[in-house]
């Protein structure tokens, strides 16, 4: 009898194990010791990288300041440039942004120098943030009679770099969710586009859209420009339709997808309203185990090394 009831505690025990929430919590416990000691090698060359997409609630803010924060976690020396007037970012980094703030706005409009609006996380020293105000959604406006209203962005980053007393290795553009002459801006000043794209129905639809734009910059603006990485975010794998959308832009960007997936995490969500990341506001849950893993799938890639200065050319749209 008695041996009946310990063979039935063994039987409960191991199919307690083998249940999907014994699996998820496994596989997230084994993830967190892949990444204790993990390493990146730090690039000799800053990668500017403009964190895009045309459709809104995809992550994209999340995506740029927690990928940001990650890789401040690693050892890089990070700048987010908000570009964005709702100023989500400058937020989730704790960067105060009231309108008295010496912005981004000041720096596109009255031509400050960079360096005199940057501040620094309470998160990390490694991690900076150019902060926006509301002034900047007045600033697509005022930059149509601006002259070199494409280029103000590169050329304030460019100085800001050759100045810099402390290398920067990965600067972080924020863009509004629409193709202005902010979104242009972000553009030009860049190397490279790291898309983040929402698991749902219409994901592929605004990436055509916005592959569309990037061809039309390298064609104006910035030959250089190049996509380099698609992050999936809001990933339920419970869902058919989650994996059915992860599976076809696979296909179509085999390359450039990367392995990491953001799930949907409530940490994620709740982290901004304490002014925080997922990083430092709860750095052991899921998501900010995928966000860590998907900045070291970053830091691993090695772009083409071409840069604005190769363009003999400035053009205008």
């Amino acid at each position: 009898m008695e041996h009946a009831r310990r063979s039935d505690v063994r039987s409960s025990a191991q199919l307690i194990d083998d249940t999907p929430l014994a699996r998820e919590i496994a596989d997230l416990s084994a993830r967190r010791r892949a990444l204790e000691g993990v390493a990146i090698e730090l690039p000799n060359r800053t990668r500017v990288l403009t964190v895009s997409n045309q459709k809104g609630g995809v992550g994209k803010t999340t995506s740029t300041v927690n990928v940001a924060a990650a890789l401040a976690s690693l050892g890089a020396r990070v700048l987010v440039i908000d570009l964005d007037p709702q100023g989500n970012a400058s937020t989730a980094l704790g960067i105060p942004h009231d309108p008295d703030t010496p912005s981004v706005y000041d720096v596109l409009i009255d031509e400050f120098p960079l360096a005199d609006i940057v501040q620094v996380s309470p998160e990390s020293p490694n991690l900076l943030c150019a902060p926006s105000t509301l002034h900047l959604a007045g600033a697509e406006i005022e930059l149509v009679s601006q002259v070199a209203r494409e280029h103000r962005l590169r050329g304030a980053l460019e100085d800001y770099l050759a100045t810099s007393a402390l290398p920067i290795h990965f600067v972080l553009i924020d863009c509004p969710p629409s193709l202005g002459l902010l979104t242009i801006n972000a553009f030009t000043a860049a190397n490279e586009v790291f898309i983040p794209i929402q698991c749902e129905y219409y994901a592929l639809e605004g990436l055509t859209q916005l592959l569309g734009s990037v061809r039309m910059i390298q064609r104006h603006l910035n030959p250089s420009l190049q996509v380099s990485k698609i992050l999936l975010t809001m990933y339920d794998g419970r869902t058919r339709l989650a994996q059915q959308v992860a599976d076809e832009v696979r296909a179509h960007f085999p390359g450039e997808v990367l392995q990491t997936v953001i799930p949907r995490s409530v940490r994620v969500s709740e982290a901004p309203s304490f002014g925080q990341t997922v990083i430092a506001y709860d750095g052991q849950s899921a998501g900010a185990v995928a966000y860590r893993e998907a900045a070291i799938e970053i830091s691993k890639h090695v772009p083409a090394v071409t840069s604005n200065e190769d363009t003999n050319e400035e053009g205008t749209l």
